[in-house]
């Protein structure tokens, strides 16, 4: 799933080495969170959010072949905004 969902944001930004998927399991279900360059944050999501919202329907369409839930947060690159986020 995770390389599913790397190569699905590589189609879509400037700089798709700059792409990073981390997997996160929780007890009821999996976050992925999407790494991407600065520069191709707006690409990643899209206007009003279409595209990252496209994303997530087709990862959760794809998870639940096997029965897993799944969330996808689409971020800027690691330590843009420093550790805690903001």
């Amino acid at each position: 799933m995770k390389a599913f969902i790397e190569n699905l944001v590589q189609a879509v930004v400037d700089i798709p080495e700059e792409v990073r998927v981390e997997e996160e399991q929780g007890e009821a279900a999996t976050t992925y969170k999407v790494h991407v360059a600065p520069s191709d944050l707006g690409k990643a999501i899209g206007k009003q959010g279409r595209i990252a919202n496209a994303m997530r329907v087709i990862a959760k369409a794809s998870a639940m072949k096997n029965k897993q839930k799944v969330y996808l947060e689409v971020v800027g690159a690691p330590g843009e905004f420093g550790e805690d986020g903001g």
